[in-house]
């Protein structure tokens, strides 16, 4: 028994190293690993930046929020910008083999603190008794104005 418990770590050690080396079939394997992730609504916005980025099997989705598919902010407040948001997650996921389901980290930014209470309780109608690790803060603004921005981590 001793032997197989060495044996898997072992295994399970050097699984995890990367192997470094200067020739170019080496860089093309890593390459392959990263994918950037733009919706025809993404690119015909011109956003400078990819709405998520896949490594291996995590999707980082980039701050997502309450923008419609015309890329204007919806109307209402702090709840409809966080189902908006929420919903736009929801979208990019499915797009790319996930869901709310595989999130294991959120991060909130608010416009003002004072919504926190409202945005954390349309956010919760989103996922059922396991949620996500989560960090949220306010600044001084947010892209277009709006009041919430939600960013997220994802198993693919």
């Amino acid at each position: 028994m001793k032997n197989i418990i060495i044996a898997f770590l072992i295994i399970f050690f050097f699984s995890g190293c990367v192997v470094e080396n200067s020739n170019s079939d080496s860089e093309k394997k890593y390459s392959q690993k990263i994918k950037f992730i733009n919706s025809p609504e993404a690119k015909k916005n011109n956003y400078p930046f990819s709405e998520a980025t896949i490594v291996n099997n995590i999707i980082y989705l980039s701050g997502q929020i309450g923008t419609l598919n015309n890329g204007k902010l919806v109307e209402g407040g702090i709840k409809e910008e966080t189902r908006q948001t929420m919903m736009n997650i929801k979208s990019i996921l499915e797009r790319n083999g996930s869901s709310l389901e595989k999130i294991f980290k959120c991060t909130c930014m608010l416009s003002d603190i004072n919504d926190w209470p409202e945005m954390s309780e349309e956010y919760r109608k989103f996922f059922n008794n396991d949620l996500p690790s989560r960090s949220a803060f306010a600044g001084s603004g947010l892209a277009l104005n709006a009041r919430v921005e939600i960013e997220c981590w994802a198993i693919r």
